[in-house]
């Protein structure tokens, strides 16, 4: 929700600000006037001004806000699993001023009126940065090229036909090269069709027990090394989505040493989870790509540690409970995410495989600048986009505790550590979740 506070003037007191891209950690005041940064130091509080809001902000931490590269708000069309306020409300109670939508809605993303009518909405909620990511496909059916110069100019940031993967070769290459020539990207849903078929779950020991038909690992791996080869042949940039096996955690760091121009995301589920979730048919365990073996698990992890991958995003696939609670083979895959992301990915940091400053840019830096959006940083002059973390706030995920309109996910009566407590959008705190006394005239 939004704060009661009015007006974008606010001094910020005594937190840890971290600015990866300006090498920034340490323990400071940030100032904000006019919903921009106007001044970042120590013992800014001589600066006090009329109208200006003092938060004391001791024992937490500032970062550039959060910026999810990866989710699902199903408007138009499935309005009954989300909206677009429903989800930039999630956002921002995530710790997210900034979010990209992928182009699975019905209709389809893949025409000026309907990115125009994403951002439309988007600004009546007005809680995040909402980007539309365009179909790369007509209807996303793999076969006919979109306008996109249109949809660019329309205010698409990127290319993807996610949940449905482009199977023709030259259609890839085609789209590879037009979203190159207009400095953008495309990103891959990986997967070979002919391979997953039939399949609802990882391929493995559990499948077998559970007497559930298997997606192999390489069904993802495939569609990697066709993409990565594709961008390596035309020169152009690519961007991979939802990494999850540990094939293509492989071919991605290959294809990075050898200069091709790939970035990499993958999703919290993936470095958390494995396909033993699904004992018991756990449907909100059920995403594509599957949840898949302990190695698996492993080589994402090295992965987001060496670079190979370089964000973290939801995949934020919200659903009703009519859309999953049937029988394990129809029910729809995919969970929500925007409101566990953070804390779930603080575990990284908890466990001593990234540093905090490491998680913000993959959670930051990197997004914003693989969309070639604003954000990621603090520096004076820049929007007053950021985001205020409790590293110690104990809490547990409930239903009645998410801002989502559905509530699937694998997470529920989980106690995680840590949560954003203020979400700050070009000024505006669009969700406050601080304790009494923290705020003062």
């Amino acid at each position: 929700m939004k704060s009661s506070v009015a007006g974008k003037n606010w001094l910020l007191r005594g937190a840890r600000v971290i600015d990866p891209g300006r090498g920034l950690d340490d323990r400071m005041d940030i100032l904000v006037e006019d919903g921009r940064i106007s001044g970042i130091g120590r013992n800014l509080g001589k600066k006090r001004g009329k109208d200006r809001r003092v938060v004391e902000l001791e024992g937490l931490v500032i970062v550039p806000g959060l910026v999810d590269m990866h989710v699902h708000f199903r408007e138009p069309g499935h309005e009954y699993k989300e909206t677009i306020a429903t989800g930039s409300a999630a956002a921002a109670a995530g710790g997210f001023t900034a979010v990209a939508c992928m182009p699975n809605t019905d209709p389809v993303n893949d025409n000026r009126s309907v990115t125009e009518f994403i951002l439309r909405k988007a600004d009546e909620a007005d809680l995040v940065h909402v980007y539309p990511i365009a179909a790369i496909t007509r209807g996303s059916q793999g076969k006919t090229l979109t306008e996109f110069w249109d949809l660019k100019e329309a205010g698409a940031v990127a290319f993807s036909d996610d949940g449905r993967p482009v199977m023709d070769g030259a259609v890839m290459r085609r789209a590879l090269e037009y979203a190159h020539s207009l400095g953008m990207t495309v990103a891959s849903h990986c997967e070979d069709l002919s391979l997953s078929a039939g399949g609802v779950m990882h391929e493995g020991l559990t499948a077998t027990e559970l007497g559930l038909p298997g997606i192999p690992g390489i069904a993802e791996e495939v569609m990697v090394a066709r993409d990565l080869l594709l961008a390596e042949y035309t020169g152009t940039t690519l961007h991979i989505c939802h990494v999850s096996s540990v094939g293509a955690v492989r071919l991605i760091r290959d294809a990075k040493a050898r200069g091709v121009r790939v970035t990499a995301e993958t999703a919290p589920h993936y470095f958390t989870l494995t396909a033993d979730c699904l004992r018991g048919y756990n449907v909100n365990a059920k995403v594509n790509p599957p949840l898949r073996e302990r190695r698996d698990v492993e080589a994402v992890r090295e992965g987001l540690r060496d670079g190979t991958i370089d964000a973290i995003a939801s995949d934020h696939a919200p659903h009703a409970v009519t859309d999953k609670e049937v029988e394990f083979e129809y029910a729809a895959s995919g969970m929500i995410g925007l409101e566990t992301s953070l804390a779930l990915s603080l575990r990284l940091v908890a466990e001593g495989l990234l540093t905090l400053p490491e998680l913000v840019t993959r959670m930051s830096v990197r997004p914003a600048a693989i969309l070639g959006v604003p954000g990621g940083s603090l520096a004076p002059g820049a929007p007053a986009d950021l985001t205020v973390i409790d590293l110690e706030r104990r809490w547990t995920v409930s239903p009645e505790g998410l801002r989502s309109r559905s509530g699937n996910t694998p997470f529920l009566g989980w106690e995680l550590t840590g949560k954003a407590v203020l979400t700050m959008k070009g000024g505006v705190a669009t969700n406050s979740d601080l304790p009494q006394g923290h705020e003062h005239p």
